[in-house]
């Protein structure tokens, strides 16, 4: 697959990558190479993308521990030191092998050692590859308050490679679905159709459905890199998705949900929500939530998980001058941005959800 021009880098696809990345090595000349992994990515991606780099230059593996509860200012200290440690200095290199932690955290990382060393994404899950590692957002969560630490700074290039797919459990290529279906619905409507009916296939089509993602989402995040206009497209289903999210992360007698998992019922309450502000038909909501729900397993809410859920929408990064703001949908594939809505019509959204 062709490589994708991006704001002030490429990503590559599949083996040939692998060159470019070499070359990347060769260009930058890095003091150090640094590769961040979780444990999962260490166990089953790590001696993969070693055999493929081509170099003498010292390398030194970090390890942290998996999951969204890990990405925060402690593991980043800790990083940090390491770094330190290793005697980093501002021409070292660090590698991200991950998932979308581990690219937001390692992004966020780099970012900010020594005000900035070098950093490569090489996304290993279906959401990184999708989004996460594009775009240039870094990030952690403050508490249970998901991305509120983080600064836009683009890596040298990110690196798309399908064959580390083999290895991510089902849940986790779900939580990845929910971002390329949602790349449908605010952007293409034709892209939609084509991610209604996954069953028949092919690991091939998957591919190219990744590929067609990705451009999606670059072709965005290239007109508006700071988020003050289009981009805030991206995050359809993310104002009511990360307040879940937080929500029952926070709460221990709550399963944790993923972020694809909590995105997914973002998107249909968002999609009611449409209905009633911003004229999308009642033909479409079914179809989404139909779509959604074929792919994604119903949540409950209880009466009392509402409140507790839309006092969270105050700590949502797209709000201004004290106005929480959602992305709206006129129709499939045409997103309004900076919409207002009431605390009864998000009840009322739940409660289309639960029906």
């Amino acid at each position: 697959m062709k490589s994708i021009q991006s704001v002030n880098n490429f990503i590559y696809f599949g083996k040939p990558g692998y060159l470019q990345l070499n070359e990347m090595l060769q260009k930058l000349q890095p003091s150090k190479i640094f590769i961040l992994t979780d444990v999962n990515t260490q166990k089953f991606c790590a001696s993969l993308f070693l055999q493929q780099l081509q170099t003498n230059i010292d390398i030194e593996v970090l390890e942290i521990e998996e999951g969204e509860k890990h990405k925060n200012l402690e593991t980043c200290q800790a990083l940090w030191e390491t770094l330190s440690d290793f005697e980093a200095d501002r021409k070292a290199l660090l590698i991200n092998l991950g998932g979308g932690v581990v690219t937001d955290l390692g992004g966020f990382v780099a970012s900010t050692f020594k005000r900035g060393i070098a950093y490569i994404n090489i996304p290993t899950s279906l959401l990184a590859m999708v989004d996460a590692s594009v775009g240039g957002k870094t990030g952690i969560d403050l508490g249970y308050l998901k991305n509120q630490i983080g600064v836009i700074n683009n890596p040298e290039m990110v690196l798309i490679d399908v064959a580390y797919l083999a290895t991510l459990p089902q849940q986790e290529m779900r939580s990845g679905l929910a971002e390329m279906l949602k790349h449908g619905l605010i952007y293409d409507a034709a892209y939609w159709k084509k991610m209604k009916d996954l069953s028949k296939l092919s690991s091939k089509d998957l591919e190219q459905l990744i590929y067609e993602s990705v451009i999606i989402k670059n072709t965005i995040v290239c007109q508006d890199l700071e988020e003050d206009g289009i981009r805030k497209t991206l995050n359809f289903g993310h104002t009511l998705g990360h307040a879940i999210e937080s929500y029952f992360m926070q709460n221990t007698a709550k399963k944790s949900l993923l972020h694809g998992e909590a995105v997914a019922i973002g998107m249909i309450l968002a999609a009611y929500l449409s209905t009633k502000l911003t004229g999308l038909s009642g033909k479409e909501l079914a179809e989404i939530k139909a779509v959604i729900l074929h792919n994604f397993q119903r949540v409950a809410f209880a009466d009392e998980d509402i409140q507790p859920i839309i006092d969270l929408l105050k700590f949502d990064k797209k709000n201004s001058h004290g106005n929480i703001n959602f992305v709206l949908l006129e129709q499939i594939g045409k997103p309004i941005i900076d919409c207002k809505v009431s605390n009864s019509l998000i009840k009322e959204a739940f409660n289309f959800y639960a029906e």
